[in-house]
């Protein structure tokens, strides 16, 4: 029969558990270990829920394509430190590789199928772990998958051209990823962000002092033309392509005789608030 050492030895192997967790676990379990992982794995979940207070915005995005699918997701943790890590890669690796298999149709589903894989990396991480968002995108025959990955996975791009032209492809996704599109066209626009252009230009116009008196028709010309050149900067076909800055994307695409069907852009944690940590309120929290 193996010692408590190997037994906490293979538990530890197989959990990434800390020795006194692998030591509580193994006593609560009589000296089972498969119970004992279990019982692990149902700490973590209650680790995580006591680290629900706690924020979750670094981590990794990435890219899996597969025959004629492709999968671009963002999986967050708490410290750039364990985004670096060869778990938490495989654990963004995994998980992508699940909702894809599965077809997964939103986030709710993709979190439920890739349960138990967060379940113990948080046993094995001890951080906040969350899937936060995927897309799957699928290409017929006669199109083509393009992606980029940016420092490291902290911008991930995946694009979808209706010609085959993987080196297009390529450059489209580098160049999204450092140019931040937010349409592929101007038709692509909803009508609230259009008019909610309109409304702060339209503020602004009539706050300046030199367009004090001018006509209605005046300002409402001048208002045009400044929303205009701001969301053309959010304009995939309209921007400088990053590869040739004496064209613009649209006379590439016209060039080549392609056209760009959809893009996906993942800067990690964009839109999160990150936390504030003040090191030397921690370290007293620790000491008292």
């Amino acid at each position: 029969m193996a010692s408590m050492i190997e037994l906490i030895k293979e538990l530890r192997d197989r959990t990434g558990a800390g020795m006194m967790d692998c030591k509580k676990a193994l006593e609560a379990s009589n000296s089972d270990v498969e119970k004992a992982i279990d019982w692990l794995r149902e700490k973590g979940i209650a680790k995580a829920q006591a680290k629900a207070s706690r924020i979750a915005a670094e981590g990794l995005a990435g890219v899996v394509v597969k025959g004629d699918k492709a999968i671009i997701a963002e999986v967050n943790c708490e410290t750039d430190f364990v985004s670096k890590g060869e778990k938490f890669h495989k654990l963004v690796d995994d998980t992508m590789g699940v909702t894809l298999s599965k077809g997964c149709k939103s986030i709710e589903e993709a979190k439920d199928a890739t349960k138990s894989l967060f379940t113990d990396a948080t046993v094995s991480m001890g951080e906040k772990l969350d899937y936060r968002r995927f897309d799957i995108v699928s290409k017929s025959g006669s199109q083509e998958f393009g992606s980029y990955i940016h420092m490291g996975g902290k911008i991930a791009t995946l694009v979808l051209l209706d010609k085959q032209d993987p080196e297009l492809a390529k450059g489209l996704a580098m160049h999204i990823a450092a140019n931040a599109p937010k349409y592929v066209s101007e038709a692509d626009i909803p009508a609230d962000v259009i008019e909610h252009e309109k409304a702060i230009a339209f503020e602004t116009a009539k706050a300046d002092p030199k367009l004090a008196g001018k006509p209605e028709a005046m300002l409402q010309g001048i208002v045009n033309g400044k929303v205009k050149k701001v969301l053309s900067e959010s304009i995939l076909l309209s921007q400088a392509y990053l590869l040739d800055g004496e064209k613009s994307v649209a006379q590439v695409l016209k060039e080549k005789g392609a056209n760009v069907v959809k893009f996906v852009r993942y800067a990690v944690g964009e839109g999160i608030e990150k936390r504030q940590d003040n090191f030397a309120e921690e370290v007293m929290k620790e000491v008292k």
